[in-house]
Protein backbone atom coordinates (compact mmCIF):
# COMPACT_ATOMS: atom_id res chain seq x y z
CA UNK A 1 0.00 0.00 0.00
CA UNK A 2 1.50 3.42 -1.29
CA UNK A 3 0.95 6.73 0.95
CA UNK A 4 0.76 9.64 -0.59
CA UNK A 5 0.32 13.40 1.48
CA UNK A 6 -1.41 16.15 0.19
CA UNK A 7 -0.51 19.75 0.86
CA UNK A 8 -2.93 21.39 -1.03
CA UNK A 9 -6.72 21.05 -1.99
CA UNK A 10 -5.80 18.38 -5.12
CA UNK A 11 -8.39 17.96 -8.11
CA UNK A 12 -10.49 14.74 -7.64
CA UNK A 13 -9.92 13.86 -10.97
CA UNK A 14 -6.34 13.19 -10.39
CA UNK A 15 -6.60 11.74 -7.03
CA UNK A 16 -9.15 9.26 -8.46
CA UNK A 17 -6.10 8.20 -10.66
CA UNK A 18 -4.82 6.14 -8.01
CA UNK A 19 -5.51 2.68 -7.48
CA UNK A 20 -7.28 0.83 -5.00
CA UNK A 21 -3.38 -0.08 -3.45
CA UNK A 22 -3.27 3.80 -2.46
CA UNK A 23 -3.77 5.87 0.53
CA UNK A 24 -4.06 9.51 0.29
CA UNK A 25 -5.24 12.29 2.85
CA UNK A 26 -3.81 16.09 4.27
CA UNK A 27 -2.31 14.29 7.58
CA UNK A 28 -0.43 11.29 5.77
CA UNK A 29 2.44 10.03 8.18
CA UNK A 30 5.31 7.99 6.48
CA UNK A 31 4.01 9.07 3.19
CA UNK A 32 5.86 7.81 -0.28
CA UNK A 33 4.92 10.59 -2.10
CA UNK A 34 4.12 14.26 -1.67
CA UNK A 35 1.31 16.41 -3.87
CA UNK A 36 1.68 19.72 -3.77
CA UNK A 37 0.27 22.61 -5.95
CA UNK A 38 1.46 26.06 -4.38
CA UNK A 39 2.26 25.18 -0.25
CA UNK A 40 5.61 26.01 0.53
CA UNK A 41 8.07 23.50 1.25
CA UNK A 42 11.10 25.41 2.37
CA UNK A 43 10.57 24.70 6.14
CA UNK A 44 9.21 21.58 5.86
CA UNK A 45 10.63 18.59 7.34
CA UNK A 46 10.61 15.55 4.84
CA UNK A 47 10.14 11.61 6.00
CA UNK A 48 13.10 9.81 5.23
CA UNK A 49 10.18 7.36 4.03
CA UNK A 50 9.16 10.22 0.81
CA UNK A 51 10.65 9.54 -2.39
CA UNK A 52 9.07 11.74 -4.76
CA UNK A 53 7.48 15.21 -4.68
CA UNK A 54 4.72 16.20 -7.70
CA UNK A 55 4.06 19.44 -8.32
CA UNK A 56 0.52 20.16 -9.63
CA UNK A 57 1.71 22.71 -12.11
CA UNK A 58 4.73 24.41 -13.53
CA UNK A 59 6.75 26.18 -11.78
CA UNK A 60 8.51 24.23 -8.76
CA UNK A 61 9.72 27.41 -6.55
CA UNK A 62 8.10 26.26 -3.72
CA UNK A 63 9.98 23.11 -3.25
CA UNK A 64 13.83 22.71 -1.43
CA UNK A 65 15.14 21.07 -4.56
CA UNK A 66 18.71 21.19 -3.40
CA UNK A 67 17.39 19.41 -0.14
CA UNK A 68 15.22 17.22 -2.71
CA UNK A 69 18.15 16.19 -4.72
CA UNK A 70 20.93 15.30 -1.85
CA UNK A 71 18.19 13.33 -0.32
CA UNK A 72 17.43 11.07 -3.20
CA UNK A 73 13.95 12.56 -3.82
CA UNK A 74 12.80 12.96 -7.15
CA UNK A 75 10.32 16.23 -7.76
CA UNK A 76 8.04 16.04 -10.78
CA UNK A 77 6.03 19.43 -12.09
CA UNK A 78 3.22 19.13 -14.89
CA UNK A 79 4.93 20.87 -18.08
CA UNK A 80 1.70 21.49 -20.69
CA UNK A 81 -0.98 20.51 -18.57
CA UNK A 82 -2.00 23.94 -17.41
CA UNK A 83 -0.76 25.53 -20.70
CA UNK A 84 -4.21 26.18 -22.09
CA UNK A 85 -5.48 28.01 -19.42
CA UNK A 86 -2.73 30.38 -19.56
CA UNK A 87 -2.96 30.90 -22.99
CA UNK A 88 -6.27 32.32 -22.71
CA UNK A 89 -5.78 34.46 -20.42
CA UNK A 90 -2.69 35.83 -22.41
CA UNK A 91 -4.78 36.23 -25.38
CA UNK A 92 -7.90 38.66 -22.95
CA UNK A 93 -4.69 40.30 -21.57
CA UNK A 94 -3.85 41.14 -25.27
CA UNK A 95 -7.02 43.07 -26.11
CA UNK A 96 -7.13 44.36 -22.62
CA UNK A 97 -3.87 46.27 -23.09
CA UNK A 98 -4.62 47.74 -26.25
CA UNK A 99 -8.84 48.50 -25.76
CA UNK A 100 -8.75 50.36 -22.57
CA UNK A 101 -11.47 47.43 -21.48
CA UNK A 102 -11.03 47.60 -17.98
CA UNK A 103 -11.76 51.34 -17.38
CA UNK A 104 -14.46 51.33 -19.77
CA UNK A 105 -16.17 49.50 -17.74
CA UNK A 106 -15.86 51.44 -15.01
CA UNK A 107 -16.33 54.22 -16.52
CA UNK A 108 -19.54 53.01 -17.15
CA UNK A 109 -20.65 51.72 -13.72
CA UNK A 110 -19.57 55.17 -12.62
CA UNK A 111 -22.79 56.61 -14.54
CA UNK A 112 -25.22 54.70 -12.34
CA UNK A 113 -27.79 56.98 -11.24
CA UNK A 114 -27.76 59.11 -14.36
CA UNK A 115 -30.73 57.89 -15.91
CA UNK A 116 -31.78 58.29 -19.03
CA UNK A 117 -28.60 60.34 -19.43
CA UNK A 118 -26.73 57.11 -19.39
CA UNK A 119 -26.96 56.66 -23.41
CA UNK A 120 -25.61 60.38 -24.47
CA UNK A 121 -22.83 60.44 -21.91
CA UNK A 122 -21.77 56.62 -23.05
CA UNK A 123 -21.36 58.06 -26.36
CA UNK A 124 -19.40 61.35 -25.09
CA UNK A 125 -16.84 59.31 -22.84
CA UNK A 126 -16.21 56.66 -25.15
CA UNK A 127 -13.36 58.40 -27.17
CA UNK A 128 -10.87 58.54 -24.04
CA UNK A 129 -11.24 54.68 -24.24
CA UNK A 130 -9.98 53.74 -27.65
CA UNK A 131 -6.66 51.52 -28.38
CA UNK A 132 -5.62 49.51 -31.48
CA UNK A 133 -6.31 46.31 -32.68
CA UNK A 134 -4.30 43.59 -32.45
CA UNK A 135 -4.37 42.57 -35.84
CA UNK A 136 -1.12 43.31 -38.27
CA UNK A 137 0.48 43.97 -34.65
CA UNK A 138 4.04 42.33 -33.84
CA UNK A 139 4.23 40.31 -31.14
CA UNK A 140 7.56 39.13 -29.88
CA UNK A 141 7.29 35.47 -27.63
CA UNK A 142 9.80 35.10 -25.25
CA UNK A 143 10.22 31.48 -24.62
CA UNK A 144 8.86 28.53 -26.77
CA UNK A 145 7.78 25.99 -24.06
CA UNK A 146 4.21 24.57 -23.88
CA UNK A 147 2.10 28.16 -23.72
CA UNK A 148 4.94 30.13 -25.28
CA UNK A 149 4.05 28.17 -28.38
CA UNK A 150 0.58 28.00 -28.17
CA UNK A 151 0.23 31.72 -27.75
CA UNK A 152 2.32 31.96 -30.64
CA UNK A 153 0.61 29.83 -32.69
CA UNK A 154 -2.85 31.66 -31.76
CA UNK A 155 -1.74 35.28 -32.39
CA UNK A 156 -0.71 34.13 -35.81
CA UNK A 157 -4.16 32.98 -36.61
CA UNK A 158 -5.70 35.97 -35.36
CA UNK A 159 -3.68 37.99 -37.72
CA UNK A 160 -0.46 39.32 -35.96
CA UNK A 161 3.27 39.24 -37.26
CA UNK A 162 4.90 36.85 -34.79
CA UNK A 163 8.55 36.47 -34.05
CA UNK A 164 9.67 33.89 -30.97
CA UNK A 165 12.71 33.54 -29.46
CA UNK A 166 13.94 30.49 -27.57
CA UNK A 167 17.88 29.28 -27.55
CA UNK A 168 16.94 26.07 -25.51
CA UNK A 169 13.86 25.13 -28.00
CA UNK A 170 13.17 21.32 -27.96
CA UNK A 171 12.33 19.12 -30.55
CA UNK A 172 8.66 18.44 -29.65
CA UNK A 173 8.25 22.42 -29.51
CA UNK A 174 9.83 22.88 -32.83
CA UNK A 175 7.62 20.28 -34.40
CA UNK A 176 4.36 22.19 -32.97
CA UNK A 177 5.12 25.74 -34.01
CA UNK A 178 3.69 27.05 -36.69
CA UNK A 179 6.03 28.10 -39.94
CA UNK A 180 4.36 31.43 -39.93
CA UNK A 181 5.88 32.22 -36.42
CA UNK A 182 9.17 33.76 -37.21
CA UNK A 183 12.47 33.19 -35.55
CA UNK A 184 14.22 35.96 -33.52
CA UNK A 185 17.79 35.53 -33.02
CA UNK A 186 17.84 37.31 -29.78
CA UNK A 187 16.16 38.93 -27.35
CA UNK A 188 17.12 41.98 -28.45
CA UNK A 189 15.74 41.63 -31.78
CA UNK A 190 12.50 41.05 -30.32
CA UNK A 191 12.21 44.20 -27.64
CA UNK A 192 13.24 46.24 -31.20
CA UNK A 193 10.46 44.80 -33.67
CA UNK A 194 7.47 44.34 -31.11
CA UNK A 195 4.56 45.89 -30.64
CA UNK A 196 4.00 43.64 -28.12
CA UNK A 197 5.98 41.52 -25.84
CA UNK A 198 4.73 38.20 -23.86
CA UNK A 199 7.34 36.64 -21.34
CA UNK A 200 7.29 32.85 -20.86
CA UNK A 201 10.37 31.69 -19.27
CA UNK A 202 11.66 30.11 -15.74
CA UNK A 203 12.56 32.13 -13.43
CA UNK A 204 16.50 31.98 -13.05
CA UNK A 205 19.57 34.20 -12.13
CA UNK A 206 20.03 34.67 -15.97
CA UNK A 207 16.47 35.88 -16.50
CA UNK A 208 15.38 37.95 -13.04
CA UNK A 209 15.01 41.06 -13.85
CA UNK A 210 15.11 40.12 -17.54
CA UNK A 211 12.70 43.63 -18.16
CA UNK A 212 14.36 46.45 -16.69
CA UNK A 213 15.43 50.26 -17.98
CA UNK A 214 18.15 48.74 -20.27
CA UNK A 215 15.97 46.35 -21.87
CA UNK A 216 12.63 49.01 -22.02
CA UNK A 217 14.97 51.46 -23.86
CA UNK A 218 15.43 48.97 -26.51
CA UNK A 219 11.88 48.54 -27.45
CA UNK A 220 9.18 50.58 -29.14
CA UNK A 221 7.42 53.48 -27.48
CA UNK A 222 4.17 52.45 -26.40
CA UNK A 223 5.47 48.78 -26.51
CA UNK A 224 2.60 46.78 -24.33
CA UNK A 225 4.19 43.69 -22.15
CA UNK A 226 2.62 40.61 -20.52
CA UNK A 227 3.43 38.74 -17.91
CA UNK A 228 2.30 35.76 -16.92
CA UNK A 229 5.04 33.46 -16.04
CA UNK A 230 7.01 34.54 -13.07
CA UNK A 231 7.14 38.34 -11.21
CA UNK A 232 10.99 38.64 -10.68
CA UNK A 233 11.37 38.56 -14.43
CA UNK A 234 10.08 41.95 -14.75
CA UNK A 235 11.41 44.82 -12.29
CA UNK A 236 8.79 46.40 -10.30
CA UNK A 237 10.34 49.93 -10.26
CA UNK A 238 11.59 50.04 -13.90
CA UNK A 239 8.64 49.20 -15.19
CA UNK A 240 6.19 51.26 -12.87
CA UNK A 241 8.76 54.38 -14.45
CA UNK A 242 8.91 53.26 -17.88
CA UNK A 243 4.95 53.35 -17.98
CA UNK A 244 4.37 56.39 -15.99
CA UNK A 245 6.98 58.24 -18.60
CA UNK A 246 4.65 56.28 -21.67
CA UNK A 247 7.62 54.70 -23.00
CA UNK A 248 5.31 51.50 -22.15
CA UNK A 249 2.08 51.89 -22.89
CA UNK A 250 0.63 48.80 -21.04
CA UNK A 251 2.04 46.11 -18.56
CA UNK A 252 -0.14 42.97 -17.62
CA UNK A 253 0.88 41.02 -14.87
CA UNK A 254 -0.45 37.70 -13.66
CA UNK A 255 1.41 38.66 -10.07
CA UNK A 256 0.68 42.06 -8.28
CA UNK A 257 1.69 43.18 -5.22
CA UNK A 258 1.59 46.55 -3.42
CA UNK A 259 3.89 48.38 -5.61
CA UNK A 260 2.10 47.62 -8.97
CA UNK A 261 -1.52 48.40 -7.97
CA UNK A 262 -3.54 51.52 -8.56
CA UNK A 263 -1.29 52.74 -11.41
CA UNK A 264 -2.56 53.61 -14.61
CA UNK A 265 -1.93 51.44 -17.78
CA UNK A 266 -0.83 48.42 -15.43
CA UNK A 267 -3.11 45.87 -14.77
CA UNK A 268 -2.69 43.25 -11.83
CA UNK A 269 -4.27 40.21 -12.55
CA UNK A 270 -4.75 37.80 -9.12
CA UNK A 271 -2.68 35.17 -10.66
CA UNK A 272 -5.47 33.57 -12.34
CA UNK A 273 -3.47 31.44 -15.11
CA UNK A 274 -3.81 28.30 -14.56
CA UNK A 275 -7.04 28.92 -12.35
CA UNK A 276 -9.39 27.03 -14.32
CA UNK A 277 -11.47 23.51 -13.42
CA UNK A 278 -10.26 21.96 -16.49
CA UNK A 279 -6.12 23.04 -15.67
CA UNK A 280 -6.32 21.99 -12.17
CA UNK A 281 -8.10 18.22 -13.74
CA UNK A 282 -5.19 17.86 -15.94
CA UNK A 283 -2.59 19.28 -13.19
CA UNK A 284 -3.51 16.88 -10.59
CA UNK A 285 -4.01 13.87 -13.28
CA UNK A 286 -0.33 14.71 -14.03
CA UNK A 287 1.38 14.73 -10.98
CA UNK A 288 -0.86 11.12 -10.20
CA UNK A 289 0.67 9.44 -13.39
CA UNK A 290 4.09 10.76 -12.67
CA UNK A 291 3.94 9.21 -8.92
CA UNK A 292 2.27 5.87 -10.27
CA UNK A 293 5.18 5.52 -12.72
CA UNK A 294 8.50 6.24 -9.92
CA UNK A 295 6.79 3.87 -7.31
CA UNK A 296 5.57 1.29 -9.32
CA UNK A 297 8.28 1.07 -12.29
CA UNK A 298 11.08 3.52 -10.98
CA UNK A 299 10.18 5.25 -14.00
CA UNK A 300 11.15 9.42 -13.86
CA UNK A 301 9.24 11.40 -16.21
CA UNK A 302 9.11 15.36 -16.10
CA UNK A 303 11.44 15.43 -13.19
CA UNK A 304 13.23 19.06 -12.50
CA UNK A 305 16.03 17.77 -10.28
CA UNK A 306 17.19 14.27 -11.54
CA UNK A 307 17.12 12.98 -15.09
CA UNK A 308 14.07 11.80 -16.98
CA UNK A 309 14.58 7.76 -17.28
CA UNK A 310 11.81 5.68 -18.47
CA UNK A 311 12.02 2.26 -19.51
CA UNK A 312 9.40 -0.55 -20.14
CA UNK A 313 9.12 -3.13 -17.60
CA UNK A 314 10.28 -6.64 -18.70
CA UNK A 315 8.46 -9.67 -17.93
CA UNK A 316 9.44 -11.77 -14.96
CA UNK A 317 12.14 -9.18 -13.79
CA UNK A 318 13.07 -7.39 -11.07
CA UNK A 319 14.14 -3.86 -11.04
CA UNK A 320 16.69 -2.00 -9.17
CA UNK A 321 16.56 1.72 -9.39
CA UNK A 322 19.87 3.57 -8.00
CA UNK A 323 19.94 7.59 -7.82
CA UNK A 324 24.04 8.07 -7.50
CA UNK A 325 26.33 11.23 -7.38
CA UNK A 326 27.14 11.93 -11.10
CA UNK A 327 31.13 10.49 -10.69
CA UNK A 328 33.53 7.74 -12.73
CA UNK A 329 32.48 4.25 -11.68
CA UNK A 330 30.10 4.06 -9.88
CA UNK A 331 27.95 2.24 -12.48
CA UNK A 332 31.06 -0.07 -12.75
CA UNK A 333 31.08 -0.99 -9.29
CA UNK A 334 27.06 -1.60 -9.17
CA UNK A 335 27.49 -4.09 -11.91
CA UNK A 336 30.92 -5.66 -10.66
CA UNK A 337 28.68 -6.38 -7.11
CA UNK A 338 26.20 -7.81 -9.35
CA UNK A 339 28.19 -10.11 -11.30
CA UNK A 340 30.00 -11.12 -8.78
CA UNK A 341 26.71 -12.47 -6.90
CA UNK A 342 25.70 -13.99 -10.52
CA UNK A 343 22.98 -11.59 -11.31
CA UNK A 344 22.64 -11.62 -15.06
CA UNK A 345 21.23 -7.44 -16.21
CA UNK A 346 18.60 -7.92 -18.73
CA UNK A 347 18.43 -4.21 -19.61
CA UNK A 348 19.83 -1.26 -18.03
CA UNK A 349 19.23 2.75 -18.66
CA UNK A 350 21.00 5.32 -17.26
CA UNK A 351 20.92 9.26 -17.48
CA UNK A 352 22.60 12.49 -15.38
CA UNK A 353 21.50 15.83 -15.21
CA UNK A 354 24.49 18.05 -13.34
CA UNK A 355 25.50 16.38 -10.53
CA UNK A 356 23.30 13.90 -9.97
CA UNK A 357 22.53 10.36 -12.20
CA UNK A 358 19.85 7.91 -12.32
CA UNK A 359 19.99 4.12 -13.26
CA UNK A 360 17.49 1.64 -13.45
CA UNK A 361 18.89 -2.36 -13.87
CA UNK A 362 15.98 -4.65 -15.06
CA UNK A 363 17.26 -8.60 -12.97
CA UNK A 364 16.55 -11.68 -13.93
CA UNK A 365 16.21 -13.07 -10.31
CA UNK A 366 15.84 -11.58 -6.51
CA UNK A 367 18.58 -9.81 -5.05
CA UNK A 368 19.89 -11.08 -2.25
CA UNK A 369 19.84 -8.39 1.36
CA UNK A 370 23.17 -8.87 0.94
CA UNK A 371 23.92 -7.81 -2.25
CA UNK A 372 21.64 -4.61 -2.00
CA UNK A 373 23.88 -3.77 1.25
CA UNK A 374 27.07 -3.78 -0.36
CA UNK A 375 25.28 -1.66 -3.31
CA UNK A 376 24.45 0.69 -0.55
CA UNK A 377 27.91 1.22 0.91
CA UNK A 378 29.30 2.71 -2.82
CA UNK A 379 30.53 6.26 -2.46
CA UNK A 380 28.58 8.24 -4.48
CA UNK A 381 25.41 6.42 -3.81
CA UNK A 382 22.48 8.49 -2.54
CA UNK A 383 19.14 6.05 -2.57
CA UNK A 384 18.56 2.23 -3.96
CA UNK A 385 15.26 1.29 -4.75
CA UNK A 386 14.73 -2.57 -5.43
CA UNK A 387 10.86 -3.13 -6.94
CA UNK A 388 9.88 -6.81 -7.33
Amino acid sequence: MYKILTLNKISKTGLEHFSDNYQYSDDMKDADAIMVRSASMHDMELDKSVLAIARAGAGVNNIPLDKCSEKGIVVFNTPGANANAVKELVLSSLFMSSRKINEGIAFAQSLKGQGEMVTKLVEKGKSNFAGPEIKGKTLGVIGLGAIGLQVANTAVKLGMQVFGFDPFLSVDSAWGLSSRVKHALSMEEIFAKSDYITIHVPLMPDTKNLVNKDTIAQMKDNVRILNFARGGLVNNEDIIQAVKDGKVACYVTDFPNEDLLGIDSIIPIPHLGASTPESEDNCAFMAADEIIEYLENGNIINSVNLPNVCSERLPATHRLCIIHENVPSIISQVTEILSKDNFNIENMQSKSKGKIAYAIFDIEKDISDKAVESLRNINGIVKIRYIK
